[in-house]
């Protein structure tokens, strides 16, 4: 298995900076992150979802693309995945976004599937992401890119079971699971290794991650209340031996990307940290 990050998780660097500290950490991949930052943002600190600086804008000319395949090629690195916030399904904004992962030379982009609020059915929701997903799934095969859905809390996909509903009826060849233990502690927790043998050909790509449960403040009616956090990679729930084990016995051995929101780790820092503790665990198995 490789190792490669999303860069999500490296706000403050810029993308030459990621990418020299990719290549310095033993990475193989970068996930470019694909999202605007609005100008109100601009001069804030640093931050995973405000402003990030390590994003390729949707506004981006095909120049600002080369920026990208150059930075990533001339520090040895593969550029994995175009990773967008396709949240409202909409086939014109995604299919901008695969023609840009077309131009950059990348294999994937996560596109969207409709979130869960408790305010509209989940059958109203699921059907509206098979049709969405049709669509999706024409434009992977004219583009040449592959669409993934995530295991994801808070969307009607935070399982592999519920996201295996989602995508079974397309070819695997076009459309696939990102499959994200640390998600699942927040929301939709199954055995791992079953999802992953009940997601077979779908399997397309792991993000690494951890989260965990700690004590919130008291409801209204005295009872104890409990909220879901980040955590390291190696001090969460989430048994990442374990899950590599199960990864190895599915067959897998695609990417492995860090996507480390515990606020731990200086952004190179955790990638050497990441890359030490999964390659150590990689040995054992």
């Amino acid at each position: 298995m490789k190792l490669s990050v999303f860069s999500v998780v490296t706000p403050d660097l810029t993308p030459e900076e990621l990418a020299v500290a990719a290549k310095e950490a033993g990475l193989d991949g970068i996930e470019w992150r694909y999202k605007e930052t609005p100008e109100e943002l601009k001069n804030e600190k640093p931050s995973f979802w405000r402003n990030n600086l390590c994003s390729i804008d949707p506004g981006a000319d095909d120049a600002e693309l080369e920026r990208f395949v150059r930075i990533t090629r001339d520090n040895g690195l593969e550029l994995l995945s175009l990773t967008p916030y396709l949240n409202a399904c909409d086939l014109d904004e995604t299919e901008h976004a695969l023609k840009a992962a077309s131009k950059l030379g990348a294999k994937m982009i996560r596109v969207g599937v409709p979130g869960y609020n408790r305010k509209q059915h989940y059958n109203e929701l699921f059907d509206r992401a098979v049709t969405y997903l049709a669509g999706v799934e024409e434009m992977a095969k004219q583009y040449g890119v592959k669409c993934l859905i995530e295991t994801h809390h808070m969307t009607i996909a935070p399982s592999a079971g519920l996201a295996h509903r989602l995508v079974s009826r397309y070819n695997p060849d076009h459309i696939g699971v990102l499959f994200d233990p640390g998600n699942m502690i927040h929301e939709g927790y199954e055995n791992f290794r079953m999802g992953l043998e009940l997601l077979g050909p779908y399997l397309a790509h792991v993000h690494i991650k951890n989260a965990g449960y700690k004590k919130s403040e008291l409801r209204s009616n005295g009872s104890q209340a409990w909220t879901s956090y980040w955590e390291p990679i190696a001090e969460g729930i989430v048994d990442w031996k374990q899950v590599l084990t199960d990864l190895q016995s599915a067959g897998y051995d695609g990417y492995l990307g860090v996507e480390d929101f515990s606020g731990k780790y200086e952004s190179k820092e955790l990638l050497k940290v990441y890359a030490q503790q999964i390659r150590g665990l990689l040995a054992e198995l």
